[in-house]
């Protein structure tokens, strides 16, 4: 569930919040709203600073019904990074403008400020370059396609060298409906010489190079199906995971779920682990991951404990809706992973 913090600071401000709680409640968000008055009841008895770095912590978007020096001040010491920090809007307190003040597109603040702003029937302020020129934003197409975004730097050059007029590359492992937004070059991974200088690529593969200056754009949406000896914990499982993502060359944030046989189902370190990495972890029945279409990596002593003659890779073919596996069967320290790519395609909007 999505977690918003509204705060007000005056009676006036508190009747706009709760116009924004009601909206976004219904739309399924967790609302938490606050009040800083000392003219108002059940006023905030921490200081804002400090309910500040909280929501920082736990929220992925906050509000400030006021001016926007008093949210500037209370969310500077917080501000780390645009892959990281909330998104932060403003709202004044006579509804007339709501501010997409940081996170505009990671963040998803400029399109909450936008759908706060009809709600209010306020104009919403975006002040972001790619936005204001009508440009392709290639970390908001990311955010939309649930894709890892790095380097920040290449991002940032893409964007500027959109902006100037100047042509980018765009290549992909995978199919794509939409039109290439405009300014955007196709570019082939075997002719480097010929494609634009900078360009961003769809893909999960560390050794994709097609730019001189590549933005990676990477799905997260490959499988890793594991099975262990009991009682393995999470620094094991992590290498064993580490051990087939390199065998199979492809980025680490690729990683998009993980799964097992249900005799894992309580393995504590295969759940720690998952939980360290974001990753949802399913298991699966017996007879689940023997109707998996597909040639596996038989085991007869896995089979005599499991009822199932290959559980990584069934499991990570199970996940990965059938997937093709991408790294077989490896093993580390009684742990074994395997990897599946599921097919997946792009969306421009």
């Amino acid at each position: 569930m999505r977690t918003l913090a509204v705060i007000s600071f005056s009676l006036t401000g508190c009747v706009l919040a709760e116009r924004i709680r009601e909206h976004f409640k219904s739309c399924g968000w967790q609302v938490k709203t606050a009040v800083k008055s000392v003219y108002l009841p059940d006023s905030l008895e921490l200081p804002l600073k400090e309910w500040t770095r909280r929501r920082f912590a736990d929220c992925e978007a906050i509000c400030f019904v006021g001016a926007c020096g008093i949210a500037v001040r209370s969310i500077a010491p917080f501000i780390k990074s645009k892959k990281t920090d909330p998104a932060v809007l403003t709202v004044d307190e006579c509804g007339q403008y709501v501010v997409a003040l940081l996170s505009g597109h990671l963040g998803g603040a400029n399109e909450l400020a936008k759908e706060t702003a009809q709600i209010l029937g306020a104009n919403a302020v975006v002040t972001t370059a790619t936005d204001l020129h009508g440009k392709f934003a290639v970390d908001v197409f990311a955010k939309k396609n649930d894709c890892a975004i790095f380097p920040m730097t290449a991002a940032k050059a893409f964007s500027a060298a959109l902006l100037a007029g100047e042509p980018v590359g765009f290549y992909s492992d995978f199919p794509w409906e939409g039109e290439l937004p405009e300014g955007m070059v196709l570019a082939r991974e075997e002719a480097p010489s010929k494609n634009p200088a900078i360009g961003a690529a769809v893909t999960v593969r560390k050794d994709c190079k097609p730019f001189a200056q590549t933005v990676y754009l990477v799905p997260k949406i490959v499988a890793v199906g594991l099975g262990c000896k009991k009682g393995k914990d999470t620094q094991a499982i992590e290498r064993g995971v580490r051990k087939a993502v390199q065998q199979a060359g492809i980025w680490p944030q690729a990683l998009g779920r993980a799964a097992s046989v249900c005799l894992k189902a309580e393995e504590e370190g295969i759940q720690q682990w998952c939980e360290s990495a974001d990753l949802p972890y399913e298991t699966y029945t017996r007879e689940e991951l023997l109707t998996v279409p597909g040639e596996f990596t038989s085991s007869e002593f896995v089979r005599g404990i499991t009822g199932v003659d290959s559980v990584c890779e069934r499991s990570a073919a199970k996940a990965g809706n059938a997937g093709r596996l991408i790294q077989r069967k490896t093993a580390e320290d009684g742990v074994t992973c395997a990897l599946a790519l599921p097919d997946w395609r792009i969306r421009f909007e």
